[in-house]
């Protein structure tokens, strides 16, 4: 049996405004459901079988949608933040700025780092992605300043212990280049959990800093390179399928 959802909910789900502006619209007539003009919000639907048209334009379902962001600096991964603008905000300020209510990050970069962000409104996936007994690879480029010891691959690829005694899963750690000998390398990292600023805290670790950090990669999706910081795009129903298949 189909699910059932309030009218409201289901519109606002839908990008199609909040609950308020919803409310107005009933009662202004704007709202048909089943070619029926509806002015009880609360009403609930099918989504799946009710005709919804909002100013004569049928509102189709979509049970879930998938996003990449390519997330930049000063933003925060979060719904919704007091202070800053969150990656939820970019989304509404691009050309699909209509988009339903109910997506969220999967997973968080800090306000300062950069890079591949997906968000969705699928729970399941989520989980998935992040729970660490999957292994799923995240991987990061980093500039690190100071000189990494000779043996920080070797320690990282056992697991190590942070300055706070947290012990983290074993990671790839693989130098790209050296810049200005002694003062900062250039990394990748591989890891397969996501502990609170747990990059950074790693190369701290190891009396190192990281000075610019930027997600590649998630899983089987790869960051695409075409999209400036802040941009943002659907994911394709190949990159959807990879995905789930974590």
């Amino acid at each position: 049996m189909e699910k059932m959802i309030r009218l409201d909910k289901f519109l606002a789900d839908m990008g199609k405004g909040s609950r308020s502006q919803i409310r107005e619209a009933a009662r202004k007539g704007r709202i048909l459901v089943n070619g029926e003009p509806e002015k009880k919000t609360e009403r609930k639907i099918a989504p799946g079988m009710d005709q919804v048209f909002l100013d004569g334009i049928p509102v189709w379902y979509k049970k879930y949608e998938y996003y990449m962001l390519n997330k930049p600096q000063g933003v925060v991964s979060a719904t919704e933040d007091n202070l800053h603008r969150t990656v939820v905000d970019l989304l509404g300020e691009g050309p699909d700025g209509d988009l339903r209510r109910d997506l969220f990050p999967v997973g968080r970069l800090d306000r300062d780092t950069e890079g591949l962000l997906i968000l969705t409104n699928d729970g399941e996936l989520a989980h998935k992605l992040l729970s660490p007994k999957n292994h799923v690879d995240k991987v990061y480029y980093a500039q690190v300043k100071g000189r990494l010891p000779a043996d920080a691959a070797a320690v990282m690829a056992e697991g190590m212990t942070l300055k706070d005694g947290t012990r983290v899963m074993p990671a790839r750690l693989e130098k790209i280049a050296l810049q200005n000998p002694g003062e900062w390398e250039e990394i990748r990292l591989t890891i397969h959990e996501g502990k609170f600023h747990q990059v950074k805290r790693m190369f701290e670790a190891l009396d190192c800093q990281v000075v610019y950090l930027k997600r590649l990669s998630m899983g089987a999706l790869c960051l695409d390179e075409t999209l400036k910081p802040g941009e943002y795009r659907r994911l394709t129903e190949e990159e959807i399928r990879l995905l789930g298949g974590v």
